[in-house]
């Protein structure tokens, strides 16, 4: 078994190789932030603007973000005294639900608290300010957080755990709550610059937001056709590199359909051939344990195709969520994703092996935030 202080010393290699990987040299720009006035108890904390608390979510629920790159060097900050500030914080707004999203992305050797820092604050957090955090979101995960996890295990409660939620992208981080609320920094910003290439397929990436801006409330969508020469002429456009504007079409069913052909057509379905046996084999595992079976399914991919899927699946949950409008349940959606997900080798599906594959697919929707919650899947090219 790995002990302790080799856990901290991997997680110091770590995080000096995000550093290595870090192509802006180390200059970090100044974040655009509510400077606050100089008679604030905590001002020589404050003023880094490392603690921001934003809107509410469309929940009502406060945000409060938390910046490593708004960190100063070590030397030049009293770690204690951001610990006091944070639960200065923290203490206006306990009494209800709170969001906390922690930016990972600008920590480095020289700014970090250390660990036995993190251990000291997370024991200061007692039930008062647990109770009501609704959900922590950590955005760009690195090797680095994993370990650090791995290191806290045995000190947090499952309950605590699944509050936590990993995010590789902004626009990943926009499927929970609206981060245009959100106090970030220009270097957290950079990173979604530096990331435009990400692994999401354009005709992925722009089907679901127009079909999530202007689509969650058609009834049957997904369940209906669109006009052939119109499909034809989308893609047509993709194939050739060319913008696709879906206003121009007049229906929403057409990025909907776009959608459904791009998993269809994939030469392996997204979730790979290697899961169909096991997505055959459900059917025989104990109804309790088929989302622990499912998740760790999930977890069995390679990272770019559990990336993608997360992505999908968290948007029809969405889509599933607004059900009592669209018609489109969980179970519904199934039936008309299942097979674009998940197929064999051999091409056809008989009717005996469609039950498994809907079942799989149900609940990959029903139950996203319990299959997705917990794996951390570090973001490509940042620190």
């Amino acid at each position: 078994m790995t002990s302790t202080s080799d856990l901290e010393q991997l997680a110091e290699l770590e995080l000096q190789d995000d550093e290595d990987e870090d192509e802006d040299g180390g200059q970090r720009s100044v974040p655009l932030r509510s400077t606050p006035d100089s008679s604030h108890p905590f001002y020589d904390v404050a003023r880094h603007g490392i603690i921001q608390v934003s809107g509410d979510d469309r929940y009502g629920r406060k945000l409060i973000t938390f910046s490593s790159c708004c960190l100063p060097p070590s030397h030049q900050l009293d770690h204690r005294r951001l610990l006091e500030y944070l639960k200065f914080t923290l203490d206006q707004y306990v009494e209800m639900d709170y969001i906390l999203v922690y930016f990972h992305s600008g920590l480095r050797s020289s700014n970090k608290p250390s660990l036995a820092w993190l251990r000291e604050a997370y024991g200061e957090f007692d039930r008062k300010y647990k109770k009501n955090l609704k959900s922590l979101y950590v955005v760009h995960p690195t090797s680095f957080i994993r370990i650090v996890w791995n290191l806290f295990k045995p000190l947090i409660s499952k309950k605590f755990g699944k509050k936590l939620t990993y995010v590789n992208y902004l626009t990943e981080l926009g499927e929970h709550l609206n981060y245009e609320q959100l106090v970030v920094p220009p270097d957290v910003l950079s990173i979604r610059e530096k990331n435009r290439e990400a692994p999401i397929p354009p005709v992925l990436q722009q089907t679901v937001s127009y079909l999530r801006e202007k689509g969650l409330r058609t009834e049957g969508i997904f369940r209906r056709s669109a006009r052939v020469q119109l499909i034809k002429d989308v893609q047509r456009l993709y194939n050739l590199g060319k913008p696709v504007n879906f206003d121009d079409y007049g229906d929403v069913h057409v990025p909907a359909v776009i959608l459904k052909t791009f998993l269809r057509e994939l030469p392996e379905p997204l979730l790979t051939f290697r899961l169909y046996s096991q997505v055959q084999d459900l059917l025989s595992v104990e109804s309790s344990l088929r989302v622990s079976r499912c998740k760790h399914m999930m977890e069995e991919l390679p990272e770019h195709n559990f990336i993608i899927a997360k992505f999908l699946l968290s948007f029809l949950h969405l889509v599933s969520q607004h059900s009592l409008v669209n018609r489109m349940s969980p179970s519904n959606l199934a039936c008309v994703f299942g097979v674009n997900l998940v197929r064999s080798q051999r091409g056809s599906v008989s009717l005996a092996e469609l039950n498994p594959i809907h079942l799989f697919t149900e609940i990959l929707v029903e139950h996203f935030h319990t299959v997705f919650g917990s794996r951390c899947t570090p973001a490509q090219g940042t620190p």
